[in-house]
This record gives structure tokens, C-alpha cells and sequence, in this order.
């Protein structure tokens, strides 16, 4: 599903919020885990990231990609959708240096370099 074939009030949320719920299923329990966390939307395209690190999320989402999104600022939904752990160098920089309030944030905690290299980030695909 493209991003066109969402409703104009989700794309926008998608576009202006900056926070979600994430509902993963958990690697080893099999049961949901709902985390609050940031989210980049960049030029239509949607992404979670984090500083370098081991996180539950990633894990989980490496063992079950199938997540639900959780719009919560400017409106309530619940979006079904596919997380694809980005491991292109070039798209995690591209991710990592576009202008976006969450970027100034993780470039001011940990190098660049570093965050491509290590950071676990996924692109959300709606379903």
C-alpha cells in the first residue's frame, strides 16, 4: 500500500505527529509489546530508528516483522503494517541527514558514523 492509499488525515498525521505506539510481538514470548517511541516521516516514507544499541522492538520485529502503528498525536489509528530492517548504508545515512527534529537529536548524542553503522532502524510498509 502506498501512502496515497491511506486516509488525507492519516497521511497528514504520518507527515506533522512525531510520536507513535509500536505494538510488536515479542521474539521469544509470542505476546504483543505495545512501546511508546519517535518516528521520521521523510519525502512520503516512514521509518523508526534509535541510538546504537540492543533494543526489544528490533528484536522483535527481526523475529516477526508484523507490527501495528499506533496514531496517537493529532489523531487515533491503528495502522497494520510490515517493519523492514534498512540495512543499506546509504539509505541509513540518507535517513540519518535529513532535516528532522528527531535527527538533531540523535546527531547531538551519538556521531554519524556510528548511527549508520549501528543503530537499528526499520522502514514501516503499510499494509
Amino acid at each position: 500500500m502506498s501512502l496515497a492509499d491511506l486516509e488525507p488525515a492519516v497521511r497528514a498525521a504520518l507527515r506533522g505527529d512525531g510520536t507513535i505506539d509500536l505494538t510488536t510481538v515479542g521474539a521469544r514470548s509470542g505476546r504483543p509489546h505495545r512501546i511508546e517511541i519517535w518516528f521520521l516521516h521523510l519525502d512520503d516514507r516512514t521509518f523508526i530508528t534509535g541510538t546504537s544499541g540492543l533494543r526489544g522492538w528490533y528484536a522483535n520485529v527481526l523475529a516477526n516483522p508484523a507490527v501495528t502503528i499506533h496514531l496517537k498525536e493529532s489523531i487515533r489509528a491503528d495502522l497494520p503494517a510490515t517493519a523492514r530492517p534498512v540495512l543499506d548504508p546509504a539509505l541509513r545515512e540518507w535517513v540519518f541527514t535529513r532535516r528532522h527534529p528527531w535527527n538533531r537529536w540523535y546527531l547531538s548524542v551519538e556521531p554519524l558514523e556510528s548511527l549508520v553503522d549501528t543503530a537499528p532502524m526499520v522502514e514501516i510498509i503499510f499494509d
